[in-house]
């Protein structure tokens, strides 16, 4: 038998209780709503190993079609934990990163939406400007905006 590969990372889930918030708040970063359903039932609990089920659940889609993230919203069963304000060295916890191309001019409009910076906003090497928010619901989120590149010799280069 050929030993199976991976393909691609299909998306990135993250559980919230406004379905609508969320919507917008990751809307506003850049990420397109590419549906939204219910998913009910026995056979998603066979998936998730909760039992009968029901899950509202939107996807968001980056510009480039490549990466997504799904918002969900528990209905039944009810939620059970929230990990929300945990310190960001808590075991598997989660934060995603978003590559965006302007930091100071995104960062006011996400303000809008409740973000706060967590520290601020740092340069490393010259490469990068990153910063850590707490977005919609306090989900950590850090966002990169790409100044250059180090090649193999260790020079760097504009994008």
């Amino acid at each position: 038998m050929t030993k199976s590969k991976l393909l691609q990372m299909h998306n990135v889930g993250i559980v919230v209780e406004s379905l609508d918030k969320a919507i917008s708040f990751f809307t506003e970063l850049g990420l397109r709503l590419e549906g939204r359903s219910m998913v009910e039932g026995e056979w998603a609990g066979k998936v998730t190993g909760l039992g009968d089920q029901s899950v509202e659940i939107a996807m968001m889609v980056t510009p480039n079609g490549q990466s997504r993230l799904e918002l969900s919203r528990f209905i039944v069963p009810k939620i059970i934990a929230d990990h929300r304000t945990a310190p960001v060295n808590s075991l598997g916890y989660l934060r995603v990163m978003f590559e965006v191309d302007n930091i100071d001019e995104l960062l006011p409009r996400l303000k809008k939406h409740g973000a706060e910076v967590v520290g601020e906003v740092v340069n490393y090497e010259n490469i990068y400007r990153l910063c850590y928010i707490r977005g919609v619901e306090g989900l950590l989120i850090g966002l990169a905006q790409q100044l250059g590149k180090k090649t193999a010799t260790g020079v760097l280069e504009k994008p």
